[in-house]
């Protein structure tokens, strides 16, 4: 009997010995794995945290990229040239890159369609057209044209028989689809009262248009500078008309994300623009200056391009400058070289800048 309660104690405080263990053990493993579990929600936070400065410092620095497309004998070049558009906006954090040079409008904004570029010069036509194409464009600022501005004619060569409008009846004329050369072409036919179906317009870019006119596959060709001057002064090309019967507005297109993503950067550039331009105009021999080193031709020929294009001033557009515009845009409806029509209000860029002035 003291035998059997001897062997049965010690199996009992064997189990309790047992159970002892097995509840301290129990206890460090809870314990360990609370540590673990709370270091691990500290490096998830961490890791989080760190993500969002990334993501954060990616943003900012996409932000703070503005890319500016340009055409040859623009302003945008220029100020490429002059350098200090670079030197303002690197003040503001803000850095410039360049996309060009490309041959015509078309060009440009297909390369602002494709996010390769942010802001890029063009004309009022081309830059309607493209919006009505349905490209994701905005119009940023604008040149108010000149009335008097000899910067768009009609062309023939200097042995043509062609003297005036009317003698382009029958005749073919070299014009850029949808965009100035065919808005002045058939501007002009409007004055004379000639139908536009008497008149054949041959669509081709200005590289081809150029020698297509000098070679005597178009009998004249509608176009703008620089090429009118280099055109006169090199080739003997002859002028049919002085000013345009509805003179045209500059614009600043701007990719419509750019605008929205970036307002500050945008609107900045702008401005810096504008002030390019505004001191061109008051140094007109250092305009022609960096044209020769731009356009690669004599100085005779800068300077009348100069002449020729008058005043650089951009501004931001007003309520009388949209409804210019917005009449332009009705007009290329009737006409049907838009398929649709543009909302001018709505295409100017959301940079909070429209105001009557």
């Amino acid at each position: 009997m003291v035998n059997y309660l001897k062997e049965h104690c010690f199996q009992y405080k064997q189990k309790c010995s047992d159970s002892k263990n097995i509840a301290i053990t129990t206890f460090f493993i809870a314990l360990i794995a609370s540590g673990c579990g709370q270091q691990t929600a500290i490096n998830v936070a961490a890791n989080s945290d760190s993500s969002s400065k990334t993501l954060t410092t990616k943003t900012t620095e996409k932000n703070n990229v503005i890319r500016l497309g340009y055409q040859k004998g623009g302003i945008i070049p220029i100020a490429r040239q002059r350098g200090e558009l670079e030197r303002q906006l690197v003040t503001q954090n803000i850095k410039v890159e360049w996309s060009g040079p490309f041959d015509r409008c078309a060009t440009l904004l297909s390369s602002l369609n494709g996010n390769r570029a942010d802001i890029g010069g063009c004309g009022d036509i081309p830059s309607i057209s493209g919006i009505a194409a349905g490209q994701p464009l905005c119009i940023g600022s604008v040149q108010r044209p000149s009335p008097d501005s000899l910067s768009s004619a009609i062309l023939v060569r200097g042995d043509s028989p062609i003297r005036k409008p009317t003698d382009l009846i029958g005749k073919k004329v070299a014009v850029n689809q949808g965009g100035a050369g065919e808005y002045l072409l058939l501007k002009v036919l409007e004055k004379e009262n000639i139908s536009k179906e008497k008149v054949q317009r041959v669509y081709l870019s200005p590289n081809d248009a150029a020698p297509a006119l000098y070679q005597g596959s178009v009998d004249a060709w509608a176009v703008w500078e620089p090429y009118i001057s280099i055109a006169e002064l090199e080739h003997k090309a002859r002028r049919i008309t002085t000013t345009h019967p509805a003179p045209t507005y500059g614009i600043m297109v701007v990719r419509t994300d750019a605008a929205k993503e970036n307002p500050v950067a945008v609107k900045a550039a702008l401005t810096a623009l504008s002030e390019d331009g505004e001191w061109l105009n008051q140094h007109t021999n250092a305009a022609s200056d960096f044209l020769v080193k731009q356009l690669k031709v004599s100085d005779v020929v800068a300077k009348q391009v100069t002449k020729n294009r008058g005043p650089e001033s951009y501004v931001f557009p007003n309520t009388e400058d949209i409804a210019k515009l917005q009449k332009t845009a009705d007009w290329l409806l009737e006409q049907k070289i838009i398929p649709q029509r543009v909302d001018i209000t709505t295409a100017v860029c959301p940079l909070k800048t429209t105001a009557v002035r």
